[in-house]
């Protein structure tokens, strides 16, 4: 009893000999193999017992931990400082961001001062009050508890917790007249609450020094799956990968996205600015004409030859216009001209109205066929809808992904007889030429309309994305020519139709084998474009209404008109009003046979819109577009290229596109991550892709191949581009400068994910891109990507 007794007021007064602030090591594997090499280096020189500096208890020199607590030997034998400051023991600069000890009045970097103000609660003598009376934090405490359950008995040396406490008693009380004296000298606003005499020690510890508020900014995140603290940077955790929700955020956070959507409503904004700029101006026109008694005729597009032709020269004696003539002077087919009703922009528009004239813009007449199925859509283009006596409309276009209002005026060629020559509308409507029209005289003239696919059509009338389905084999981007699925094919025709996207069809085009005899005695016209008015499968039949532009000349195959496949049940539920010339019925299996491909335009309402606008400049990428998707959505990506209309021979060619999606992380440094989608790659007006997007972030890489062919060396005169990303949910967008090294390395992802592996030399391994992929020149080099082991 008497060693016990000694033993513990020796414990006392080394508690008394303990300094201020004692900093003891962190744990970590390291540091416990430090421990490890520290303790077998002394072995031989150090055999005294050691006490445990977390519990007190009296160890064996033998031992290399505490067999109470678990305590490290070395921490408890040696006075090592802690590099690493706990929570609530430190306060950021928020200058440098660096973290000082709360004992510090200023910044040990940059010598700011610390800021006072509200904040975190944090003890100033904290890591002074833990070491003097033996005791960590309430999660400490209980963990140890937990520990003494499976500890030796009393008399192994160890200090019962209740013991210890009433010999530290003195000390509480000679620490709290301490601070007594204190508040005398210097008075608080608000003095502390009195610290009973029995208090826990972990409450003790807290209570015995007033809080001060310090403000610290919090600069991280913390995972909610794995609690790691991320950089505001991150959207996804570093360790595990888990996406970053928007409360979870801080306020920096918040306020850049914030900033982000601000951007996004200035588009937006901009293109209402604008709508609203072309609006004044044609109220300006019609109020100069109704003051001057004049109708109006638009200059930049005159009712002259030039507007016809790209050289009005050499077509003069071929030319079927004779005259422009306004609404009220034009004559219509048939019936008697004095008991017709009058001219009207619209009379419920119908996709049988339309009639196609001497012109072959059949690509825009389909679309405007498929649009009538919608007269809503049709209402959105056409602007002005009532006939104006001044002769000035508006007509809302989107031309290689730029929207843009369109001024025309209502003189229409005609020919001798004064009958309209190009496109027109049955009961006397002028939607059809008025809008053609338009398209025109945005490409210059009525001679630039000749030849187009359906596709083209329907993304200027709707600005919508546009996809299209190869339906021959050999227009697959595979190297295989039997992966044609068409149930698939046809799965994609059916849910198109329920969700009323608009569809056309192309006859006899692309690299087809066309015989024209055969395709004359089935009643169709390749090398043309069709409007696709419905699909069913219905009686376990498949089958496609479609239309001619022309308004005649119809299918003559199975299920046409006359066709013994029909059932008086079928008849009715599919023709209850009797077949309509150059409308008829065609089963999905001679669609494949003879047809190239179907366009589907996919119009959604309640969707967001963005534009982006570039130039597509060589060996180098579109300025990289940075996504951040705040919730799972559906997102359509289209890259357009300046259109070849306005010119009778091009001046270049257009330039080889691709669009590619990656994974991103850090927004401020982004790097080409996993490969998510891509576009075909192909030399078309507009390439384009869709996605269902995770939370995350991504970054969108525009790429543009075969520069050479534009035969242009001023960068001032390369050709423009147009960014157009829709999505069900809003999304933040952030065009940024990609760094030198991007293009190269979204080209060698591409590759790795995408190409085709080929074993080439020993320890050497190569991978390529073909089929649509093809490239030449100096990107051929690009697109091969060797690795080595």
């Amino acid at each position: 009893m008497d060693e016990y007794s000694t033993h513990q007021n020796s414990t006392i007064l080394e508690l008394d000999n303990i300094p201020a602030i004692v900093r003891v090591p962190i744990a970590s594997f390291e540091q416990d193999l430090d421990d490890e090499w520290c303790t077998k280096s002394s072995k031989g020189t150090d055999e005294k017992e050691w006490s445990c500096r977390k519990c007190t208890l009296v160890n064996s020199s033998a031992a290399l931990a505490c067999v109470a607590c678990g305590g490290s030997k070395l921490r408890s034998i040696c006075n090592v400082e802690e590099m690493t400051l706990k929570k609530g023991e430190f306060w950021a600069c928020h200058k440098c961001t660096l973290k000082n000890s709360i004992v510090q009045p200023d910044c040990s970097a940059c010598k700011t001062a610390r800021p006072a103000g509200k904040g975190v609660l944090v003890n100033e003598s904290l890591a002074t009050n833990r070491l003097i009376l033996g005791q960590c934090d309430e999660q400490s405490n209980s963990s140890r508890a937990s520990s003494a359950a499976v500890a030796p008995p009393i008399d192994s040396g160890a200090i019962p917790k209740q013991l210890l406490q009433q010999q530290l008693q003195p000390l509480h009380q000679l620490q709290h007249q301490q601070q007594q004296q204190q508040q005398q000298q210097q008075p608080l606003a608000h003095p502390p609450a009195p610290v009973p005499a029995h208090q826990p020690s972990g409450g003790a510890a807290k209570a015995l020094v007033p809080a001060m508020q310090v403000t610290i900014p919090k600069r991280t995140w913390q995972c909610p799956a794995c609690t790691y603290e991320n950089s505001l940077a991150c959207v996804v955790c570093d360790i595990c990968s888990s996406h970053r929700h928007i409360d979870t955020g801080c306020l920096v956070w918040q306020q850049q996205h914030q900033q982000l959507q601000q951007s996004n409503r200035l588009e937006e904004n901009q293109r209402q600015l604008d709508d609203l700029e072309a609006l004044n101006r044609w109220k300006s026109i019609i109020e100069y004409c109704v003051e001057n008694g004049q109708a109006f005729v638009d200059d930049s597009f005159p009712p002259a030859t030039k507007s016809l032709y790209y050289q009005p020269s050499s077509n003069i004696e071929c030319n079927p216009v004779a005259q422009w003539r306004r609404p009220h002077e034009i004559l219509c087919e048939g019936g008697n001209q004095s008991t017709a009703p009058p001219w009207a922009v619209f009379r419920t528009p119908l996709p049988s109205d339309i009639c196609q004239g001497v012109l072959g813009n059949c690509w825009l007449l389909s679309a405007l066929a498929v649009l009538a199925e919608r007269e809503d859509l049709v209402k959105e283009v056409l602007l002005t809808k009532e006939i104006c006596p001044q002769g000035a409309y508006q007509v809302k276009l989107c031309k290689d992904g730029r929207w843009t209002t369109v001024l025309v005026d209502d003189l229409l060629p005609c020919d001798k007889r004064g009958h309209l020559v190009y496109s027109q509308a049955k009961r006397k409507q002028l939607w059809v030429p008025l809008i053609e029209k338009a398209v025109a005289k945005i490409h210059g003239c009525y001679e630039a309309l000749v030849s187009g696919r359906a596709i083209e059509g329907l993304a200027t009338l709707t600005g919508a994305p546009c996809e299209s389905i190869p339906l021959q084999a050999s227009s697959l981007p595979l190297p295989s020519e039997d992966d044609l699925d068409r149930d698939l094919i046809w799965a994609q025709l059916l849910s198109s139709r329920l969700v009323k996207f608009l569809m056309g069809a192309s006859c006899g085009g692309g690299n087809m084998k066309v015989d024209e005899d055969e395709y004359q005695r089935k009643g169709l016209r390749p090398r043309h474009a069709y409007s696709v008015l419905d699909v069913r499968d219905i009686k376990g039949h498949r089958l496609l209404k479609l239309r001619n532009p022309w308004g005649h000349f119809s299918w003559q195959g199975d299920w046409s008109d006359d066709s013994e496949l029909w059932t008086d049940e079928l008849r009715d539920s599919l023709m209850p009003h009797g077949g309509s010339e150059g409308v008829f019925w065609i089963s999905f299996e001679d669609v494949l046979r003879y047809f190239d491909c179907i366009d589907i335009c996919k119009v959604r309402s309640e969707w967001n819109e963005v534009r982006l606008f570039g130039t597509l400049q060589p060996l180098r990428a579109l300025s990289c577009v940075l996504i951040t998707v705040l919730e799972p959505t559906e997102a359509e990506f289209t890259l357009f290229q300046e259109g070849q209309r306005n010119s009778e021979k091009s001046q270049r060619s257009q330039l080889d596109l691709c669009v590619v999606l990656f994974r991103t992380r850090n927004p401020a440094n982004p790097e080409v991550g996993r490969l998510v989608e891509h576009s075909k790659r192909q030399v078309r007006g507009f390439v384009g892709c869709h996605k269902m997007l995770e939370t995350d972030l991504y970054m969108l890489v525009c790429l543009a191949f075969n520069h050479w062919h534009t035969g242009i060396d001023d960068f001032m005169h390369y050709p423009q581009c147009v960014l157009a990303i829709h999505s069900s949910k809003r999304l933040l967008v952030e065009q940024i400068t990609p760094p030198p090294f991007l293009l190269a390395d979204a080209i060698i992802n591409l590759t790795l994910a995408k190409g085709q592996r080929h074993e080439g030399r020993e320890g050497m391994t190569a991978y390529y891109l073909t089929k649509v992929w093809r490239v030449q020149g100096i990107c051929k080099a690009l697109i091969f990507v060797y690795v080595r082991p």
